[in-house]
């Protein structure tokens, strides 16, 4: 297990290298950091190039990435152009969005495994067809329509809740962006579970434990849960970085300040540094979260073995 973790993170290294170099290549080749500085004021030529040596523009592409990496190295992420330093703002805004990640991912794997266990289970039903076609309208349904619907029906018409989230992101707060967030992943996670569990419900070793003899809950989460969430798992483990980042949309509707509405103020204000930073931290989070996915194979499958 050791020498395949080692394994994995070495190669994790040219992904990581490749990933952040398309990203910086695609921030700071096609646009000019300087001249989003300004606005749509144009900048003193003298004072322009003063900032570029200062913000190391002024050398080609390849030495301005081994620049920013070094400096990514050291802990350092740059200053964003309104002067907080992107540190700061990482510190500020990932953890709300963990919490946030956190209350969508529990929701997706009670929710989601537990109806696609069901309609697994129960294949050609009522159940079935009807989970089948709620987690259709589901995915069909934008997240902007469902969040700005879901706060207007609960938190403002109705008062359950309340319809913006505070600075402080308490966890209960954070239970209807958390759905919100959830809803998409949680259909695509029922469906997933639902098919999984259909196809090995009729397998050989399935038979044979129930030929044996065992009792109806040890077969089902012993041997046919595990089994059937082998999928499941790779999905809910890619999908942890896709919350995390796509949580934009969320986080405007309930006025969240965490890792979208930073990545959205630094798109529409060009904030180079920060769009730079924030992405690259959520770059190692994919790669941590399907190198814990693929140690959860061999707890799901003993047959699974790490040499």
């Amino acid at each position: 297990m050791g020498r395949y973790v080692i394994r994995r993170l070495l190669q994790m290294v040219p992904v990581f290298i490749g990933s952040t170099f398309l990203i910086f290549f695609m921030v700071y080749a096609l646009g000019d950091p300087v001249a989003a500085l300004f606005g749509d004021r144009a900048p003193d030529p003298a004072t322009a190039a003063r900032i570029r040596e200062e913000l190391y523009l002024d050398q080609p592409l390849w030495k301005q990435y081994l620049h920013y990496m070094g400096q990514i190295f050291q802990g350092d992420f740059g200053t964003a152009f309104n002067g907080d330093e992107v540190l700061d703002l990482m510190r500020t805004s990932f953890p709300v969005t963990l919490r946030l990640t956190l209350v969508a991912i529990v929701i997706e794997i009670l929710v989601g495994i537990t109806l696609g266990v069901f309609s697994g289970l129960r294949r050609g039903r009522a159940l079935d067809t009807s989970v089948l076609l709620l987690t259709l309208v589901v995915v069909s349904i934008p997240t902007f329509v469902s969040g700005y619907v879901l706060q207007y029906l609960l938190g403002v018409k109705w008062g359950w809740v309340s319809p913006s989230v505070s600075p402080e992101a308490p966890l209960d707060e954070l239970l209807l962006p958390g759905v919100v967030l959830a809803l998409t992943s949680l259909a695509y996670a029922t469906r997933l579970t639902r098919t999984s569990i259909a196809e090995n419900v009729r397998a050989d070793y399935l038979r044979t434990a129930v030929a044996k003899g065992l009792p109806r809950h040890r077969i089902i989460t012993r041997h046919l849960l595990r089994n059937s969430l082998i999928p499941v798992v790779t999905y809910i483990g890619t999908d942890i970085g896709a919350l995390m980042g796509g949580a934009i949309v969320t986080e405007r509707i309930f006025n969240i300040h965490g890792v979208g509405y930073q990545l959205y103020q630094g798109i529409l204000r060009q904030n180079s540094p920060t769009v730079v930073g924030f992405v690259t931290v959520l770059v190692i989070v994919f790669l941590l979260a399907n190198l814990l996915v693929d140690l959860l194979y061999a707890v799901l499958d003993p047959r699974i073995r790490y040499a």
